[in-house]
């Protein structure tokens, strides 16, 4: 399997949730990683530069129509959905799907329609269903999906969700979830 991207989600307690897996990579993680979390107005302007002084990598906030580069990580604003659009990502503030926007389900579809089976998806922490659909598409796609134990998780009815399905590979806790997608990205190195 040759993962071409990364996409991650998030809701409440989403922060913690993200410094501890984007934290756990090392600077030379060699995909791109997409990140949205639920989050206020008030907070737009802060995850990027919060989430930057935790990693390693590089941290950018989203704008409209920008170049998918590998190893960065691309935030997404608060109040606009992210959807990737072949090696670009496109800003969207058509009406909140699942009552959030940014909403899981329409970054992790957008993906698993624009890179099928080079998806690796990660749903985190989160009190509302949101995630749950667009995991199902990835992984009808041929993605791989993870999803955190919910004993893990601040908010733990969205990794429920996931599990409940049968649309994931892996269920990890929060403090495995870095290491595991650094030993997916050697093997595809070492199979490169």
């Amino acid at each position: 399997m040759a993962f071409r991207i990364v996409v991650a989600g998030a809701s409440l307690g989403g922060f913690r949730a993200l410094k501890a897996v984007l934290g756990g990579l090392p600077k030379d993680f060699p995909l791109p990683i997409v990140v949205v979390q639920h989050r206020n107005l008030e907070q737009s302007e802060l995850l990027a530069a919060l989430l930057a002084t935790h990693v390693s990598l590089p941290v950018v906030e989203i704008h409209d129509k920008q170049e998918i580069k590998d190893g960065r990580i691309f935030v997404g604003p608060s109040n606009y959905h992210v959807l990737i659009d072949g090696d670009h990502l496109a800003l969207s503030t058509e009406a909140p799907v699942s009552h959030a926007r940014p909403s899981i389900d329409v970054l992790f579809e957008s993906a698993a329609e624009s890179f099928g089976e080079g998806v690796l998806a990660v749903l985190l922490t989160g009190m509302s269903g949101d995630g749950s659909a667009g995991l199902k598409r990835i992984k009808e796609c041929g993605g791989y999906t993870l999803a955190q134990d919910p004993l893990t998780a601040k908010g733990r009815v969205v990794p429920k969700v996931a599990i409940e399905s049968p649309a994931f590979d892996e269920i990890l806790p929060l403090e495995k979830i870095a290491s595991f997608m650094m030993d997916l990205s050697m093997v595809q190195r070492i199979n490169a």
